[in-house]
């Protein structure tokens, strides 16, 4: 029997500790991402997990025909560490042996070892599996994942407790057609559209709770900004005393995950030329002064009182840019009618709620706010909106045993980072898209 004690040792280093081993023979494991011939030696790009390193091949000190490689072959290489003064990094790794563990049986449709993939964003997603070995394309998702660490750390450190909802329920939280329907053994069920009921009732459980997972919308738009699925950073938090504490919690979030990019995603924000945003403070408007606001210095009449158009959310986020230099706007006091039946409404305008979206770069990527809390306010406002209030007694016993004043929000992490990146399609940051024409790869 062969005891396994979790001790695990490599020889594989990291290209930012490679100059710790100048003069010494180091062993590394990864893909061959592109060979340069030139006259007598060749440069092999060797893909690790986070960085492409150059080797030197020569007949002079390698011992194996560089015939032998092909790009995209998997190896593992022994290699000597050379102090070189002309190389950027002080060093080059000259190599000695290879051992090929597998070879591709043939050669890659797309172009993938250049600086960008050249190739339409039908093909670019089209060939996923491929197209993501590029250097910048995962790049993307290497800061999407420093994201999300610099999220759970931040909350984490706040005092909230990681939780995992239920992705197949009985009622849709927000309501309305756009829901996916599923035959449940022969029984009504729908795809979460969000997690919204459950981090709700787990706030009565734990006080703040929060989840990162996919959430699912049935809506037919095929535009640049909308998926069908996508990752829903959610938070929700109890005893509450104004929703503006939760967005006060939003710029804490944001801005400890763009800390966490700085200190340790440089390779990433370089490689992409990230200019990251100043998220110290935010300023916030309210709806109807944001929308004259639009309307008088843009010159646009206002076609729709209860949301706002795309082009309208680019428009007011410009005007804030100039006027206070925060690519951030928080716009608060959304219409009772455009807010779901649990967004608690404004004590002193019941046509308002207390709730808010955040506007980044010119697009809504958060939407929150505070929700009905008590019992019989909750069921007086879904009888109000003619909800059969029976198929919500399960979400609903959370209210008749007592809850604090809560609230969360819900953050649109493909939405957010394409934005950091300055994407025209939120596509372009979602790993493998879902959308009303795609469900492959």
């Amino acid at each position: 029997m062969k005891l396994i004690d979790g001790n695990l040792e490599t020889t594989n280093i990291e290209v930012e500790n490679t100059i710790n081993h100048i003069g010494k023979r180091v062993s590394l494991h990864g893909s061959i991402y592109k060979i340069r011939r030139m006259s007598g030696f060749a440069f092999v790009l060797l893909r690790t997990k986070r960085e492409i390193i150059q080797c030197i091949y020569s007949e002079e000190f390698s011992n194996f025909n560089l015939e032998t490689l092909k790009e995209e072959s998997c190896i593992k290489l022994t290699a000597d560490v050379i102090k070189e003064e002309r190389s950027k990094l002080g060093w080059e790794l000259r190599m000695v042996e290879i051992d090929i563990l597998s070879e591709p049986l043939a050669e890659s449709p797309i172009v993938i070892n250049n600086k960008l993939v050249d190739t339409s964003l039908e093909n670019l997603l089209d060939y996923r599996p491929i197209t993501l070995r590029n250097e910048k394309e995962r790049a993307i998702f290497r800061l999407q994942a420093g994201v999300c660490k610099g999220f759970r750390k931040f909350l984490s450190e706040q005092g909230f407790t990681e939780i995992h909802s239920p992705k197949i329920v009985s009622a849709g939280a927000e309501g309305g057609a756009n829901i996916f329907h599923l035959n449940y053994f022969g029984k009504d069920a729908y795809l979460a559209q969000s997690p919204q009921f459950y981090k709700q009732m787990m706030v009565g459980v734990y006080e703040r709770v929060y989840e990162i997972a996919p959430v699912f919308r049935a809506e037919q738009h095929d535009t640049s900004r909308h998926l069908n699925e996508y990752i829903s950073v959610d938070f929700e938090m109890g005893y509450i005393e104004s929703f503006e504490d939760i967005m006060n919690m939003e710029v804490g979030m944001l801005s400890y995950a763009l800390e966490e990019l700085k200190e340790n995603y440089v390779h990433e924000l370089e490689l992409l030329k990230v200019a990251l945003p100043n998220v110290s403070t935010i300023p916030s408007i309210k709806f109807m002064v944001a929308k004259e606001l639009i309307s008088k210095k843009y010159n646009r009449a206002i076609k729709d009182f209860e949301d706002f158009e795309p082009e309208e959310e680019k428009l007011l986020s410009e005007a804030i840019k100039k006027e206070t230099g925060s690519e951030f706007v928080f716009v608060t006091h959304y219409p009772t009618a455009k807010r779901p039946f649990y967004a608690m409404e404004d004590p002193s305008n019941p046509t308002e709620t207390l709730s808010f979206d955040l506007l980044f770069r010119g697009l809504e990527i958060t939407t929150g706010g505070q929700r009905i809390h008590n019992y019989k306010e909750q069921i007086s406002k879904m009888k109000s909106l003619n909800m059969k209030v029976e198929l919500f007694e399960s979400y609903l016993m959370m209210h008749k045993y007592g809850m604090p004043p809560h609230g969360g929000l819900g953050l649109g992490l493909e939405r957010f980072t394409s934005k950091l990146l300055n994407q025209d399609n939120v596509r372009l940051s979602t790993l493998f898209p879902r959308d009303i024409n795609r469900v492959t790869p």
